[in-house]
């Protein structure tokens, strides 16, 4: 594998988690939203990652035997709707509550949003890590031919 293609797996890592950080801060938004255009409360969104097809440009210009496997990213395959029922609280004075009083709430946990936006900044840091480091070896290795 190639340095450019270390740097294409992270890239495709970073818009993966970019869009997993937007549907967190999504769910935080909402989770008090009893009422969407589909109607009933706000579903929970969650994010499917799959393996991205190989590269094989990359694959091929790389030198060793090994580079004939190609050269994976992550991809969104996609964003699923939550099935978890509705949480529902009791306040009949409220604009979306049924006939015995009760309002349908999104099942979101904040902290579970928390840690899902957390694990989602940390995948990101380690792919724009991983992307420095690259840079750093091609500089390094392009200083060595001066």
């Amino acid at each position: 594998m190639n340095l450019f293609g270390v740097m294409q797996i992270s890239a495709s890592g970073l818009g993966a988690e970019r869009v997993r950080a937007e549907v967190v801060a999504g769910n935080m938004a909402n989770a008090e939203s009893t009422r969407t255009p589909d109607g009933g409360p706000y579903r929970r969104k969650q994010v499917v990652f799959q393996t991205a097809a190989p590269n094989f440009e990359l694959a091929l210009a790389g030198t060793s035997g090994s580079a004939t496997q190609g050269l994976n990213g992550v991809r969104v395959r996609e964003v699923v709707s939550d099935a978890t029922p509705p949480v529902m609280r009791y306040e009949p004075g409220h604009p979306d509550a049924d006939a015995q009083g009760f309002v349908a709430y999104p099942a979101i946990n904040p902290v579970v949003e928390m840690t899902d936006l957390m694990g989602a900044m940390r995948s990101y840091q380690m792919n724009a890590a991983a992307i420095s480091a690259s840079k750093q070896m091609i500089q390094q290795s392009i200083d060595l031919l001066k």
